[in-house]
């Protein structure tokens, strides 16, 4: 496995917004599903939320991967489980490693255009997103016709107007290119927002070790 691979998937999971009151359709829990590209690999990622807590899975080979995240952002760990290998490992982040993770986050500001279209079947705009530190700009497809829970956003486009839903996430200097398919109000499985006891807990270092010792 390659640490890369993890930075993609956190980018994701941080990766949704508040919206306007002018949404149609309000959710309170449900899943998110979203189509992206890992390693040259399209993957569908499931992110699971309520208004407390966060969770994407995904596989990855024969690895389930599983991000979990709190509301207030002072909780987030990685887990990995790789049943052909017995590996069940659940890296959890020292609120060092989160503060870093977010530092790291680029600085955007967001220029609304008049172009619209239709995605996954939303009502989209287009928004111009310039991230200030490297002057890269960014096309963010966003909508408002949901709403969904503060558990599910990421600081850098908190201050977009809208719901994303075709975007580009960013993770320790990492980004992929990500497209929302469908938004519903399907219940998490039990224990989705839990580590469960037969999960070893390690530290973000063993878990790059584990991934090869990338970056």
């Amino acid at each position: 496995m390659n640490i890369k691979l993890f930075n993609v998937a956190l980018g994701i999971v941080l990766t949704a917004t508040t919206i306007s009151a002018s949404a149609q359709k309000t959710y309170t829990s449900g899943v998110v599903t979203v189509n992206t590209s890992m390693q040259g690999n399209a993957v569908e990622a499931k992110s699971y939320f309520t208004p407390d807590s966060l969770a994407l899975t995904f596989t990855a080979g024969p690895a389930t991967i599983k991000v979990l995240k709190d509301a207030k952002n002072t909780f987030f760990a990685v887990l990995v489980d790789v049943p052909v290998a017995s590996i069940k490992k659940a890296a959890i982040y020292t609120p060092a490693e989160i503060e870093a993770q977010n530092d790291a986050y680029p600085k955007l500001t967001f220029a609304p255009t008049t172009e619209t279209k239709q995605i996954s079947g939303f009502n989209c705009k287009k928004v111009v997103a310039t991230d200030t530190k490297t002057s890269k700009t960014y096309d963010i497809w966003i909508t408002n016709d949901v709403s969904i829970p503060a558990s599910a956003f990421a600081s850098y486009y908190a201050t977009i107007g809208g719901f994303p839903i075709q975007y580009t996430s960013f993770n320790q200097g990492q980004s992929a290119d990500v497209t929302v398919t469908s938004i519903a109000d399907t219940k998490a499985p039990a224990g989705t927002f839990a580590i469960s006891a037969d999960f070893d807990k390690i530290s973000l270092d063993d878990l790059k070790a584990m991934s090869g010792g990338g970056n």
